[in-house]
């Protein structure tokens, strides 16, 4: 089944790994992905926000398979939650090896802040996000719980 893409609220970046991205045994640089995926997570907020955006905060990033040079790997950025300047976007990224037909696979994902800047260098407001779907409001109650657990924290 093929989702929809909201043109808003996800981007989807793909990109061949090339050799220079990896060290000498072939496994792609975490770094290098991680590089992609705050690509993805800032074009995303910024296309939402019109604004320019910054990383505010990287939780839960997970590695869960190495990435090797000839790789597919596909970065999907989805704004989940929007608070006054900030907005959540989770990011999933799946590898590929493109000379095997077993598909892609989930090699990473995370939650990343991302807070749109005015001019002025200070943070501005972001247009209001109205989830649709089941699965946005979803996602989007759990972002809000989890924003809040982390407001709790810090006091």
């Amino acid at each position: 089944m093929k989702q929809k893409i909201d043109v808003r609220h996800q981007i989807v970046l793909s990109q061949v790994m090339l050799p220079a991205q990896a060290n000498v045994a072939g496994n792609v640089h975490g770094g290098e992905i991680m590089k992609m995926m705050d690509a993805a997570a800032a074009a995303v907020a910024q296309r939402y926000s019109r604004g320019n955006c910054v990383t505010a905060r990287v939780d839960e990033l997970q590695f869960h398979l190495p990435i090797f040079v000839g790789a597919l790997v596909t970065v999907t950025a989805s704004i989940i939650y929007v608070g006054h300047t900030s907005m959540e976007v989770h990011v999933f990224v799946e590898a590929e090896d493109l000379e095997s037909t077993s598909g892609p696979e989930k090699a990473l994902s995370a939650q990343f802040t991302m807070v749109c800047m005015g001019k002025n260098g200070r943070p501005q407001t972001v247009p209001e996000y109205i989830p649709e779907t089941e699965t946005e409001k979803r996602l989007f109650e759990e972002a809000k719980a989890k924003r809040e657990a982390m407001k709790q924290k810090r006091k």
